[in-house]
C-alpha cells in the first residue's frame, strides 16, 4: 500500500484521483491544489508517491518537481496532464518525474503506471 500525495488544482480531478487509488488499496494521506501547496505537503507528510498535474496556478507542475526533487532526490512523481502537453511532460521526466498519465484517465492505466513504479 502506498501512500499518496495529490496535486491537481481541479478539486473533482482530485476527488477522481482519490477514490481510484483508494479502490486500489492505496491511502491518500494528501491533496494540493498548486505547486507550492504539493511542496510544503510533501516536507509535511513525506508520501510514497505524488502525483501532479502540470498546469496549476502559483506554481506548475514542472517547476515543483523540480523542488520536490532538490528536498528529496528519491522522490517518486507521476504526472498527470491533459493532452497536447507533451513539451512540459518531457521536462517534468527529465526533471525527474518517473512516469505521466494523461487525462482523461482510467483505473487499469493509473495501475499499469503503479506497477511500474513499485
Amino acid at each position: 500500500m502506498a501512500r499518496i500525495l495529490i496535486t491537481d488544482d481541479a478539486a473533482f480531478m482530485r476527488m477522481q484521483l482519490k477514490d481510484i487509488f483508494t479502490k486500489l488499496g492505496h491511502e491518500v494521506v494528501g491533496e494540493a491544489e498548486n505547486g507550492i501547496v504539493s511542496i510544503d505537503k510533501y516536507k509535511e507528510l513525506k508520501p510514497d508517491l505524488v502525483t501532479m498535474d502540470i498546469t496549476m496556478p502559483e506554481m506548475n507542475g514542472v517547476e515543483a518537481v523540480k523542488q520536490i526533487k532538490a528536498i528529496d532526490p528519491n522522490a517518486i512523481i507521476v504526472m498527470v496532464s491533459a493532452m497536447g502537453q507533451q513539451e512540459m511532460v518531457i521536462e517534468a521526466i527529465q526533471a525527474g518525474a518517473k512516469d505521466f498519465i494523461v487525462k482523461p484517465f482510467t483505473q487499469d492505466r493509473i495501475q499499469e503506471a503503479l506497477d511500474k513504479i513499485f
